[in-house]
């Protein structure tokens, strides 16, 4: 097989990757409402929680089809066309997941997207006829270079990155378990995953340990995925002492050994205590969930249970889980396979001692440990977040709320808001008059009739209203119109309306001056050092509105002490990066 020689040692998290062959007009198990297919390939993998898995898949099948030039592959997760996701940034205006369903395909060793004739109007295709697309001219449904680059850039390591992935340690078991996973290393996967997804009814299993006893145990060299270790270390547990497990103290250096080896060995005794689950048991958990599942999508039509044709497609299901599903969906399987081990196998202690002498040291697990910079730099790595500005002492205050007003000045909408671009300038809406005795709409469409009884609510017009009062700007002139469509209370229509409430927000504001004379808050705030604009006005030193704006936010960020909070929660998304090591608002 020519898959066969990636796949020999993979350590598969939950099923192995497999292809059958598969008839024309096959609907074993498949969606009702299924377009018929001529004679194909088809295979399902439940990766779990190694989305390695996945993406190892898609570089076996861009091997395969490089390998053998005239096949085309579709492959899709739980999210649908999830090879899009990779390259999102770089899809046509008509790419999303409701229109891409059944256009992506990869032929040749490359990715395949079958366009629609017209963009503003995207019709649902078939598989039949997107091959035929495809295979009557490849170049016109090629992908560009830039979507094709990051299928590549997710792929290009392996097979070389599986070793990369794999994670071994020494640890203390017993010895059928050491015998079992030297006999298939393969099966540390189900066992670790038996073990985390344990639940009271596996731990009367582990309570007792009828099938590995701790008495005899031996220091032996396991293989992890990565994946696989990170879930057995994390997973606390704290076994009977009852059963016997004596453990060293936590701060010993071989504890961390024999904890390792008593889950490992816990997640044995499960799947052996599984073994004897049949499809149909009442005791078998997965074939209940497989089976509610099956009636959620409707496989039994609404027939009447135990009814003929219901257990036709009865046992039906239970003929394709025995075969297919037997992998945790697999648990049973396995759990055969180690019954029959055990039974079969020779136990040496002897010989494990003197290996335990020899054993090499331990693979680091400082990986297992994130640094929050490591963290950032991957997801900036992964989704490209561009830094417009890093923050810290040294920032220019000018740069800095140049950077804020101008996200705030952005269109956004329902989707979400994004930074704008550097060419990119907040254009001002349009003013109009307000009609008296008007009712409250919202929309963007400010050409309203004339004899209209409606107020439209122009959200550009509110959101640089809101601009201006942030700015603490005071019209000195019509430049302030508060007669638009944006007021949504019944103003006073005569000419002197305007100027009326311009003067109570004088008087506001005067105000307001007189009560904040008397304390001492202005001093708190810090002063601009050129006075050339007020060199009439003695001793007087203006605010200096950026430097206090940077110097609050740089405390507030000092005082989250590297949680999340509301200066980086703000700021992140505007493409503001705040330096951790530099921030000091004090200065």
């Amino acid at each position: 097989m020519f898959l066969e020689k990636y796949i020999q040692k993979y350590i598969w998290h939950r099923d192995e990757f497999n292809l059958v062959a598969r008839p024309s007009n096959t609907s074993l198990l498949s969606d009702c409402n299924s377009e018929p297919l001529p004679s194909h390939l088809y295979g399902i993998t439940y990766y779990g929680d190694n989305i390695e898995d996945e993406w190892f898949i898609v570089f076996m099948l861009v091997q395969l089809t490089k390998e053998f030039q005239d096949i085309v592959v579709r492959v899709v997760d739980s999210d649908g066309e999830f090879l899009l996701i990779e390259a999102a940034n770089y899809l046509p205006e008509w790419a999303d997941p409701e229109t891409c369903d059944k256009r992506v395909y990869i032929h040749n060793g490359c990715l395949h997207i079958v366009a629609p004739e017209a963009d503003d109007e995207v019709e649902s295709i078939t598989v039949g006829s997107a091959i035929n697309e495809i295979r009557k001219d490849p170049s016109l449904t090629m992908v560009t270079k830039m979507i094709q680059e990051c299928i590549n850039k997710r792929i290009r390591e392996y097979p070389q990155k599986n070793n990369g992935s794999l994670h071994k340690t020494a640890v203390y078991v017993p010895i059928a378990v050491a015998s079992i996973l030297r006999a298939n290393p393969k099966i540390i996967s189900p066992a670790v995953r038996a073990f985390c997804n344990r639940d009271q009814i596996d731990m009367k299993a582990c309570r007792a340990m009828k099938y590995f006893p701790p008495e005899v145990r031996v220091l032996t060299r396991v293989t992890f995925t990565k994946c696989l270790y990170a879930m057995l270390v994390n997973s606390k547990y704290q076994p009977d002492r009852k059963t016997g497990w004596n453990l060293p103290p936590p701060t010993a250096k071989a504890f961390k050994a024999y904890n390792l080896g008593v889950k490992l060995a816990c997640g044995f005794e499960i799947l052996l205590s599984q073994s004897k689950s049949t499809a149909g048991d009442e005791n078998d958990k997965n074939w209940k969930a497989y089976q509610r599942k099956l009636q959620e999508k409707g496989y039994f039509n609404g027939l009447l249970e135990h009814s003929k044709e219901y257990n036709q497609l009865l046992n039906k299901a239970k003929e394709y889980y025995s075969n297919h599903m037997g992998s945790d969906s697999g648990v049973i399987s396995v759990g055969e396979q180690v019954s029959k081990l055990l039974q079969s196998l020779d136990y040496n202690t002897e010989e494990y001692k003197k290996e335990a002498e020899n054993l090499p040291p331990d693979d680091d697990d400082s990986w297992l440990n994130i640094h929050p910079d490591e963290l950032d730099s991957m997801l900036e790595e992964q989704y490209g977040n561009e830094k417009t500005l890093s923050l810290n002492g040294e920032t220019n205050p000018t740069e800095f709320t140049q950077n804020v007003e101008s996200f705030l000045n952005h269109v956004s909408s329902f989707e979400g808001a994004e930074f704008p671009k550097k060419d990119e300038a907040p254009i001002r809406p349009p003013r109009t008059n307000k009609r008296a005795n008007a009712k409250v709409s919202f929309s963007t469409d400010t050409k309203a009739e004339e004899t209209s009884t409606k107020v439209n609510f122009d959200p550009s017009s509110f959101a640089c209203a809101v601009q201006n009062i942030l700015n603490f700007v005071i019209p000195e002139d019509d430049s302030w119109d508060f007669d638009t469509d944006s007021d949504m209370s019944d103003y006073d229509t005569d000419e002197n309306g305007t100027n009326g409430e311009l003067n109570k927000m004088q008087e506001l504001m005067d105000a307001m001056d007189k009560e904040l004379a008397k304390t001492t808050i202005g001093e708190s705030f810090l002063k601009k050092d050129d006075n050339e604009s007020f060199e009439d006005i003695e001793a007087f030193k203006p605010v200096d509105i950026d430097m206090n704006a940077l110097k609050n936010i740089l405390e507030s960020y000092q005082s989250q002490l590297g949680e999340a909070g509301p200066s980086s929660n703000m700021l992140g998304p505007m493409g503001i990066h705040l330096d951790e090591n530099k921030c000091d608002g004090t200065k």
